[in-house]
């Protein structure tokens, strides 16, 4: 199919259910404050806006790739959503209404952009730079990530401790997608690559966790 072999399209499918997983918990993260009538439209809208980007991705990944820093940007970016998320889980707990639709969609998309770099980067390694497979796969991830972060946010609806649990997540992403900035590879030991991401978790779950319980007390 479009020149792939069945193999290559296992590939890919693997690689959206290991890189998926993240995102399915930024979209849980985003959606749990929103009315429970509307969480499924917030999964659906986010979902949708996030997939367009991400196809947006898939053509213009060739020229993502000549752009110096675009990764460790990226892993910045992530930072804050992971510590914007996990503060704003605590805050809709002092007020008496949820997120609105739009601003959970907004935060969706955003957060599922930033993330899904690494995702489609994979996807293009994997099939060689063909722009049909790239596709394949990003259409591969919608039923990974929309049912994937259903099942989170029922279980953060009974475990809130998911909550840190998901921040964690998207921290050691973070800190990953900055190892991977080719522009940083020459000055980057083995340790580091453990040590950057352990410390960029570490800060934002506890940073959350000192002004959540600042905010309570």
């Amino acid at each position: 199919m479009f020149g792939l072999s069945f193999a290559v399209l296992l590939k890919v499918i693997l690689i959206n259910i290991v890189l998926s997983g993240d995102n399915a918990v930024v979209i849980a993260m985003a959606s749990r404050n929103v009315p429970k009538k509307q969480q499924k439209k917030a999964i659906f809208w986010g979902t949708f806006g996030a997939i367009i980007l991400r196809l947006f991705f898939a053509v213009a990944i060739v020229y993502l790739l000549n752009v110096p820093f675009v990764t460790f940007i990226g892993g910045l970016l992530l930072v804050y959503i992971a510590i914007k998320l996990l503060i704003g889980e605590e805050e809709e707990h002092l007020k008496e209404g949820g997120s609105s639709l739009f601003s959970a969609v907004k935060t969706i998309i955003i957060a599922d952009a930033v993330m899904s770099l690494d995702n489609v980067l994979a996807i293009a390694g994997a099939v060689e730079g063909n722009l049909a497979g790239i596709v394949i796969g990003v259409i591969v991830s919608i039923p990974i990530v929309v049912f994937g972060s259903q099942l989170i946010l029922k279980a953060m609806d009974k475990y809130p401790i998911i909550s840190y649990a998901g921040a964690g997540i998207l921290s050691w992403t973070a800190g990953e997608m900055i190892l991977g900035e080719p522009k940083f590879e020459p000055f980057l030991t083995r340790d580091l690559h453990l040590l950057i991401p352990t410390a960029i978790t570490i800060f934002v779950i506890g940073f959350g966790f000192l002004i959540s319980r600042k905010k309570v007390i």
